[in-house]
C-alpha cells in the first residue's frame, strides 16, 4: 500500500503538471487518481493495523506452543541434571530465549519475507508500468544490496549482541540473588560485594550496548545511502528514457517514487542486527531441547487396584558408565505394605526411590509396577498412581490451601483439614490463621519440619497407590514422627509404601526393612 501510494502520487502530480503545461488540464481526469490515493492511504492504515494484529496473534500462538514443547523437551533430561537447575537462572534463561525468538519472528523473519515479497511484486509492476531497466535497478538493487549489508553487519554485530544478552542475563540473575538473599548477605557482610557484581554486569551491558549502537548507526547509514543511490539511479534512468521518448515523465515519476518508498521495506534490518546474537544463541539452546521432546504421550491407562512394585536384580551406575552405586536389589512391595530402605548416606536409598518412580532407568535388572515395566506406563498413568516426596520440599509463595490444592484442585476445605490432621499439622495451621495462612518464597514462614509435613499432606491428597517417601520425618521429634507415620498409613490403608529411612521412628513403622550394601561389599 505504501509503495503504491507514493508511486501513484508521483504519477498523479507529474501527469497533472504535464497536462497543465500542455493546456490539457480541463480534459485531465483527477477524480479516479484522487479516489485511488484516498483508498491507498486508508488501506495502508487499515492493513498496517491488521498486519500487527494477525502477525502478533500468530507469533504469540506459535511461541506459546514453543514454550510447552520446550518444557516438555527439558523434562526428557536426566533427573539428576534437572535437580541441578536453579529456578531463578533457569526461568530467566527460558524467558529470555523465548523473547529472543519472539524478536526473530516479529523483527527478522516476517519483515524479511514481507520485504522480499513487496520488492519482487514492485519490480514486476515497474517492469509493466514503467520500463524493464527501472524495474531491474529498483528490484534487484533492493533485493541484493540490503541483504549484503545485513549479512556483513550481522557478522560484525553478532559478538557484541551476544555480549549484551549475556550481560543482561547476568544482571537479572545477580539482582534476583541479591534481593532473595539480602538477609544472609547482610549477615555475612557480602551485601556490598554482591551489589558490586550487579553493577559490574550493568557496566558490561552498557559498554556492549554502545558498541552495538555504533554498528546500528553505520548499518543505517549504509541502508540510507543504498536507498538514495537507487532512487537517484531510477531518476537518472527515467530522465534518459523520457528524453529518448520510451516513457512519459509521469511514468518516470512512478519509478522514482516507488524506489523511494521501497526503502521502508529494508528498515527492519537495523533493529534485527541489534538482536541477531541473542536470536542465534537462543535458537541454539532451544532447538535441541525441542528436538528432544518426547513423543506424544499415550493416553492414561488404569493401573490395577492390587498393583505390586517389584525390583529384580536392579543396579544403577552414575552417569550410565561409572561404578555401581549398590549391590543388585531385589524387593517387592504389595498394597498395604510398608518397606523401609536402610543404609548410610550415599548408599543409594534416594536413587532407588527415583527408579521406582520411573524418573531414572536402572543400568541392570528391571523395575515393574502393576505387572508391567515402569517405563511401559505413560507419564500420566504414573503421575496418577505414584507420589514421590523427596528430601527437598517444593512449596510456593501463597496460602496453605493453594499449596495443598496443587495436588487436588477440587479438594474441599474439609478434605484439606483432614490431610493436615493426618500429618499432625492442623493445630499449627489453625493457630496461625487457618488455610489462608500466607507463605513466602519457597514456603518461607514454616519451619523445616512444618514444611515437610505440609508436603506430606499434599501427597496424601493425591490418593496414590504407591507412595515413595525419602526420610519423611526429618526434623520431627520421635513422638511426632511416629504419629505422622501412623497418620499416613491410616490415610492410605491400601497403598504400597516404599521409604528411605534412617530413624528408629520410621523403621519401627515399616513391615520390613531392606539394608542396602555397596556394590563392592
Amino acid at each position: 500500500m505504501g509503495v503504491g501510494l507514493l508511486g501513484l502520487s508521483g504519477w498523479f502530480i507529474t501527469a497533472s503538471a504535464a497536462a497543465g503545461m500542455a493546456g490539457l488540464g480541463i480534459l485531465f481526469n483527477v477524480f479516479a487518481p484522487s479516489a485511488m490515493v484516498r483508498f491507498l492511504a486508508l488501506g495502508r492504515t487499515v492493513s498496517r493495523y491488521g498486519e500487527r494484529v494477525l502477525t502478533h496473534d500468530a507469533t504469540l500462538r506459535a511461541l506459546s506452543d514453543l514454550r510447552i514443547r520446550l518444557l516438555e523437551g527439558l523434562l526428557t533430561r536426566p533427573h539428576r541434571e534437572l535437580e541441578k537447575l536453579r529456578a531463578n537462572a533457569f526461568l530467566n534463561r527460558v524467558t529470555a530465549d523465548i523473547d529472543a525468538l519472539d524478536g526473530a519472528l516479529l523483527r527478522l523473519v516476517l519483515p524479511a519475507l514481507a520485504g522480499w515479497t513487496v520488492i519482487a511484486l514492485s519490480g514486476l509492476l515497474l517492469w509493466w508500468l514503467v520500463h524493464p531497466s527501472v524495474a531491474l535497478v529498483a528490484g534487484l538493487g533492493y533485493l541484493i544490496l540490503p541483504t549484503l549489508v545485513f549479512l556483513i553487519g550481522q557478522r560484525i554485530a553478532r559478538k557484541p549482541s551476544r555480549q549484551v544478552e549475556a550481560a543482561m542475563m547476568a544482571c537479572r540473575t545477580r539482582l534476583i540473588d541479591l534481593v532473595a538473599g539480602r538477609d544472609d548477605l547482610t549477615m555475612y557482610g557480602r551485601l556490598e560485594a554482591m551489589a558490586a557484581h550487579v553493577r559490574g554486569a550493568m557496566v558490561r551491558h552498557s559498554h556492549a550496548t554502545r558498541r552495538l549502537d555504533r554498528i546500528q548507526r553505520r548499518t543505517g547509514l549504509g541502508l540510507d545511502l543504498i536507498g538514495a543511490a537507487l532512487t537517484a539511479s531510477a531518476l537518472g534512468l527515467g530522465v534518459r528514457l523520457v528524453q529518448t521518448g520510451e516513457i512519459s515523465a509521469a511514468q518516470a515519476a512512478i519509478g522514482v517514487f516507488a524506489a523511494l518508498a521501497l526503502a521502508e521495506t529494508v528498515a527492519p534490518v537495523r533493529r534485527a542486527l541489534a538482536e541477531i546474537g541473542g536470536m542465534v544463541q537462543a535458537a541454539r539452546r532451544v532447538l535441541p531441547a525441542v528436538a528432544a521432546q518426547a513423543s506424544k504421550e499415550r493416553g492414561a491407562e488404569g493401573v490395577p487396584g492390587a498393583a505390586v512394585l517389584e525390583m529384580r536384580g536392579v543396579g544403577y551406575r552414575r552417569g550410565g558408565s561409572g561404578a555401581e552405586l549398590f549391590a543388585p536389589v531385589d524387593l517387592s512391595v504389595a498394597p498395604g505394605e510398608t518397606l523401609a530402605l536402610a543404609g548410610p548416606s550415599g548408599s543409594g536409598k534416594s536413587t532407588l526411590l527415583l527408579l521406582a518412580a520411573g524418573a531414572l532407568e536402572p543400568s541392570e535388572g528391571g523395575v515393574s509396577w502393576g505387572g508391567r515395566p515402569v517405563g511401559a506406563w505413560s507419564q500420566e498413568s504414573l503421575g496418577r498412581s505414584i507420589a514421590l516426596v523427596p528430601q527437598r520440599h517444593a512449596l510456593i509463595a501463597g496460602s496453605v490451601a493453594e499449596n495443598l490444592r496443587l495436588a487436588a484442585p477440587e479438594a474441599t476445605d474439609e478434605m484439606l483439614w483432614k490431610a493436615l490432621e493426618q500429618v499432625c499439622l492442623a493445630g499449627t495451621v489453625r493457630a496461625r490463621g487457618g488455610l489462608g495462612l500466607r507463605l513466602g518464597f519457597r514456603g518461607a514462614g514454616l519451619s523445616g519440619g512444618e514444611a515437610r509435613r505440609l508436603v506430606l499432606a499434599r501427597a496424601l491428597l493425591r490418593r496414590p497407590q504407591l507412595l515413595l517417601l525419602d526420610e519423611p520425618t526429618e526434623g520431627l521429634d520421635d513422638a511426632t514422627a511416629r504419629a505422622v507415620m501412623a497418620g499416613i498409613r491410616a490415610a492410605l490403608p491400601e497403598a504400597a509404601i516404599l521409604m528411605a529411612a534412617h530413624r528408629a521412628a520410621e523403621l519401627s513403622c515399616a513391615d520390613s526393612c531392606l539394608q542396602l550394601t555397596p556394590a563392592t561389599a
